[in-house]
């Protein structure tokens, strides 16, 4: 145990990648793909991550599961490959080109039968499933999507992940820019007062890893 942090330095990420990291190759692809788009590195997480969200959604024996902002299906598909036969991913995107290169991603990795795409604004998406009595029915939620919204996405998942579940949402660390007195960006006041919500969400159990740019875990009671 120890009561400071080790820094992550590039060396260090390497080592850990090499020893722990077991991307299959459709995810390798993909990701080395996203890493050469302009926005790709900012919206997709890293290969630790994915693996990390796998590794949730086996030890909670999921077999149903939400995911708000798609991008290109690498998070999707580390869920998906955790998934037992019959399990579903509801996926939930606005970016039709985006999510027609998830598709492939989904078809190579033989997940696509386990994702239901739902291609329209993710509120929208949300408070279909709560009117299709899709409350409390999912055991794994991840959210990574327009900051904004973060509070309402949160919302609208605590109602549909059961009693157990685990809501992901990512970010959270925002590049440290929430210790920054000066940053009034939306994204930057998004973040802070969404971290607030839910340091103080007595609903839940809470813990953040620092991993990426930080992964809040929010285990509902």
């Amino acid at each position: 145990m120890s009561l400071s942090h080790t820094p992550i330095t590039d060396e260090l990420a390497d080592y850990i990648r090499r020893v722990t990291l077991r991307e299959p190759e459709v995810l390798r692809r993909l990701r080395e793909e996203a890493e050469g788009q302009p926005n790709g590195p900012m919206l997709q997480i890293g290969p630790e991550q994915g693996q990390f969200l796998h590794l949730l959604a086996r030890i909670l024996g999921a077999r149903k599961t939400l995911e708000v902002g798609v991008f290109l299906g690498y998070s999707s598909t580390w869920v998906a490959l955790a998934l037992p036969p019959g399990g579903k991913l509801v996926a939930c995107d606005r970016n039709a080109e985006y999510v027609a290169r998830a598709r492939r991603t989904w078809r190579e990795a033989g997940v696509e039968d386990k994702i239901e795409l739902r291609l329209a604004p993710a509120l929208e998406t949300l408070d279909a499933l709560l009117a299709e009595g899709h409350a409390g029915a999912f055991d794994l939620a991840f959210i990574d999507a327009d900051k904004a919204n973060y509070a309402n996405y949160y919302e609208r998942s605590l109602a549909l992940v059961r009693t157990g579940g685990l809501i992901v949402v990512d970010n959270v660390l925002w590049h440290a820019r929430p210790l920054d007195p000066n940053d009034h960006t939306v994204d930057t006041k998004a973040i802070r007062a969404f971290n607030r919500k839910l340091h103080t969400d007595r609903r839940v159990a809470l813990s953040v890893v620092t991993m990426g740019d930080g992964l809040a875990l929010a285990y509902k009671l």
